[in-house]
């Protein structure tokens, strides 16, 4: 596991630590405690990938298209 705070990884290094934890909480083989603390961090890179989702979604909403569907620009993000 990285020692990263989860604040600061991308979507993909997120998303590849949580593949990990889900594995070792799948198998088994870890004492109690330490499962507890691969849950907790299971949640939070959870949260992470879901938030980056999130912003990856709005900037995709914002692209304006032309008459033939091409995209020609962005538009400001509303409430922003």
């Amino acid at each position: 596991m990285s020692d990263k705070p989860v604040s600061e990884m991308s979507f993909e290094e997120a998303m590849a630590e949580l593949e990990t934890v889900v594995g070792q909480l799948e198998r088994g083989d870890v004492a109690l405690e330490e499962s507890i603390r691969l849950y907790e961090r299971g949640a939070a890179l959870k949260k992470r990938c879901e938030e980056k989702l999130k912003e990856a979604e709005e900037k995709v909403a914002q692209i304006t298209l032309d008459d033939e569907g091409n995209p020609v620009g962005t538009k400001p993000a509303e409430g922003l």
